[in-house]
């Protein structure tokens, strides 16, 4: 079974590298998304929060840190426990679209920490819903898009991102 999965995510991951490489500006688009997600976009929303929205601002801010902190510490020990491999060190026929930031594929940090940043920052700011959403998708679709991760990858980062980011505002409500 776990054999079968392996196979079909591989498959998958190649289809959707396939559609965003072939055209040019998509691979260009879906790289500068990354490379946003890689914390640039999320940093600006960090210090625009308490810019923009006073006291509340900073308190988002802070639960931003705290979750980005501790998904760190998450990515990091599951990523080098489980020593997946990236999509375009398995099959020659997937195309890197960017350069990756680590060696290993399973979680995607960058989905992990886009939709715990997101739904963190939603519990604070709704309105921003509209420009956050699409985002954490195209931060998320990107990783399979370069070859970077796998569907599950960004499936189980999103899940971890999503089960953070709920405990914390759970935690911290009570």
């Amino acid at each position: 079974m776990l054999q079968q999965l392996g196979r079909f995510d591989l498959m998958l991951c190649l289809a959707v590298n396939r559609l965003g490489i072939q055209s040019r500006w998509l691979r260009h688009g879906f790289a500068a998304v990354s490379r946003l997600g890689n914390g640039v976009f999320w940093y600006g929303l960090m210090l625009a929060l308490p810019l923009f929205h006073g006291l509340p601002g900073l308190v988002a801010t802070a639960h931003l840190l705290l979750v980005g902190t501790v998904g760190l510490l998450i990515y990091r020990f599951i990523k080098h426990r489980a020593g997946r491999p990236r999509p375009f060190n398995v099959d020659q026929a997937i195309t890197l679209g960017a350069p990756p930031l680590d060696q290993y594929s399973f979680p995607s940090g960058h989905t992990l920490h886009a939709v715990s940043f997101t739904l963190v920052t939603l519990h604070y700011v709704p309105e921003l819903f509209w420009l956050l959403l699409p985002f954490a998708m195209l931060v998320a679709a990107s990783r399979v898009v370069l070859g970077l991760h796998y569907p599950t990858d960004v499936l189980c980062g999103g899940l971890i991102g999503w089960g953070l980011a709920a405990s914390s505002i759970r935690l911290l409500a009570a």
